[in-house]
């Protein structure tokens, strides 16, 4: 793929993470399974806490929403006091989050919990946040150089937090100089580029998006922002078309900013 260079109106480039600064096996694999076979032990013991009712509180609300879907898990109240009808509400809880991540749902209620549980098992050292060895080196390059770098994730901010913050190559947040996830707007969306540009103070063109997912790419290039999609192991291919579309990087060493000499 070469050398691909950042057009000199780039003033910041902004980084999706699976598949682009993260491997998609580190989410499918190890993140989204650590949730499934670890969500009912976590709410036991955690049940009593106000943040762990606050998350089931937000789960029941989107419950009520989604009642009209083929296959959607109510979650009840508790009716009434004991280990049994206690373990008939986690039960509910816990098949409602299967469910919903059967369907790869991004609902705020779910990413919440995964994002709460997440931290417990990145503090305790059960996970840690897998980086490609280019980001990086690539990153401190790009920051030398005047650029900012910002996050922008289907992630909650949180649980993007703790995985750069308790990654492989050790605490590396202060590398980016802000976050955004679905609250700013949906991905495949250009308002949310827009949106995104306003928040930072700068024109959608002063800013370079690099992401896995030629539906992004689009979306961003809608609202008048760079982009660059970037190949990774494991990524989902690209048609011939969207090969000869885009511009294509595998590395983020393959960034040429015209400040670098």
């Amino acid at each position: 793929m070469g050398v691909l260079p950042v057009p000199a109106e780039v003033r910041a480039i902004l980084l999706d993470i699976e598949g682009t600064t993260t491997p998609i096996a580190f989410v499918q694999e190890t993140l989204f399974p650590y949730i499934k076979d670890n969500v009912k032990e976590y709410l036991r013991a955690h049940w009593e806490e106000e943040e762990c009712q606050r998350d089931v509180g937000l789960l029941r609300k989107q419950a009520q929403e989604d009642s009209s879907l083929d296959g959607a898990v109510p979650i009840p109240l508790e009716s009434g006091s004991g280990e049994e009808e206690l373990e008939r509400v986690i039960q509910a809880v816990v098949d409602n989050v299967h469910w919903q991540m059967s369907l790869d749902r991004k609902t705020t209620a779910l990413k919440q919990l995964q994002g709460h549980m997440w931290r417990a098992a990145y503090a305790t050292g059960l996970v840690k946040g897998e980086i490609f060895e280019d980001v990086v080196p690539a990153i401190r390059k790009w920051r030398e150089a005047g650029m900012k770098v910002y996050i922008y994730s289907s992630g909650s901010i949180e649980a993007q937090k703790l995985l750069f913050g308790y990654s492989t190559e050790g605490d590396i947040l202060e590398l980016f100089d802000g976050h955004f996830d679905t609250k700013i707007g949906p991905k495949v969306e250009s308002e949310s580029y827009r949106r995104i540009a306003a928040s930072i103070g700068c024109a959608t063109n002063n800013i370079l998006f690099l992401t896995d997912v030629p539906r992004e790419a689009n979306a961003a290039e809608e609202a008048d922002t760079h982009v660059a999609v970037v190949i990774r192991p494991g990524n989902a291919g690209l048609t011939d078309d969207e090969k000869s579309y885009y511009s294509l990087i595998s590395s983020f060493t393959e960034l040429f900013l015209p400040s670098s000499t």
